[in-house]
């Protein structure tokens, strides 16, 4: 096979979801690296785009900058774009009609999570109602959706009429996931307590976390918490038992923190129900920290045997022993299953999957 893989990094002049903005330029990276003979990568990024990335065959800097090219795409106006193979790493994608059949143009997108239907409280309106208006053009224009885990699947072909045009293809842990030289010296400035656990989950399912903690005897540092949220956190921290200056809460950190942050833990605690990729779970595999997470089809799918996963009401029991007796054991399970995801692996299914169209 011999083609040119057109990849849409729309945020890489604006970055709109750090995880989607780093999980594409992975992904870029891995189809570089991964390409068969005679294929190459070209980038299509919104006007103002500069790119960094050794290896491509092109960037195709398109005349929108990525706010208005938002707004065209969801109208199905792609000017400039051109046909061929083009995937995009989420749903912004120029979603048009085409002749697959004759001209060979593709076009895929990814779905990363479903919150604009199950968490709407969570994203803005505007937000809300682009991923729904982008996920109805899938339907009409998109070759393949595809999706992170087996648990998505059923879930999204609830939500729209793709048939077997979903495909599973997972993320993975960062590339070089990793604290930065001097650790001690950012876990001061970044005011992280000497033992904790990290938390993630909306303030309701972090309840249990919270417990957990107290439990333990340790401190909770809840990561990706929405802004303005702190209080209500603090409130919920003090309301399961676990006292107001042993809660942590943080926003959205950058990558080499998290590392700071997931590297001094004694176990995460993935407590989020959600149909979403769970981002955190795999750095902190990556990290091996022993994981406990709430037993949903989306955790049996990407944390599988790697951690512990229980009933929202066992999570306490199940920290008490991470943190404990167990700890050594599920590190080692953590770093094993973390090393069964890797960008190159999911960019060779990127171009499988192109192949097969």
């Amino acid at each position: 096979m011999g083609a040119q893989l057109r990849l849409v990094l729309d945020q890489i002049a604006q970055v709109v979801d750090s995880d989607q903005a780093g999980a594409a330029r992975d992904l870029a990276v891995g189809l570089i690296a991964t390409a068969p003979a005679g294929c190459a990568v070209e980038a299509i990024v919104p006007a103002g785009g500069t790119i960094e990335i050794a290896g491509l065959a092109g960037v195709r800097a398109l005349p929108l900058a990525r706010r208005e090219l938002a707004g065209s795409w969801q109208l199905g106006i792609a000017p400039g774009v051109g046909g061929g193979l083009i995937h995009a790493p989420t749903l912004m994608a120029p979603l048009i009609k085409h002749d697959r059949l004759h001209n060979h143009d593709q076009t895929a997108v990814t779905v990363w999570d479903l919150n604009a239907w199950e968490a709407p409280q969570t994203m803005s309106k505007t937000a809300v109602a682009w991923q729904r208006g982008m996920l109805r053009r899938a339907v009409r224009h998109a070759d393949v959706v595809v999706v992170p885990s087996h648990a998505m699947v059923d879930r999204i072909g609830a939500l729209a009429k793709l048939g077997d045009r979903v495909r599973v293809i997972a993320g993975a842990p960062p590339e070089n996931f990793a604290a930065v030289r001097d650790v001690a010296a950012r876990r001061k400035e970044l005011l992280l307590p000497e033992k904790y656990v990290v938390l993630t989950g909306t303030a309701e399912e972090l309840e249990h976390g919270f417990r957990a903690a107290a439990a333990a005897d340790l401190h909770a540092v809840v990561l990706d918490a929405p802004e303005g949220s702190e209080p209500r956190l603090v409130e919920h921290a003090s309301a399961a038992g676990l006292p107001e200056q042993r809660a942590h809460v943080r926003g959205v950190l950058s990558r080499q923190d998290r590392a700071v942050v997931l590297g001094g833990a004694s176990a995460f605690v993935a407590a989020s129900t959600l149909s979403a990729w769970p981002w955190r779970a795999m750095e902190a595999m990556a990290m091996s920290v022993p994981i406990v997470a709430v037993d949903t089809e989306v955790h049996r799918d990407a944390i599988s045997e790697g951690g512990a996963l229980v009933a929202a009401t066992d999570v306490t029991e199940a920290v008490m022993d991470a943190v404990g007796a167990g700890a050594k054991r599920l590190g080692v399970l953590a770093g094993d299953r973390a090393r069964a995801f890797s960008w190159a692996s999911s960019a060779e299914r990127v171009w499988s999957l192109h192949a097969d169209l």
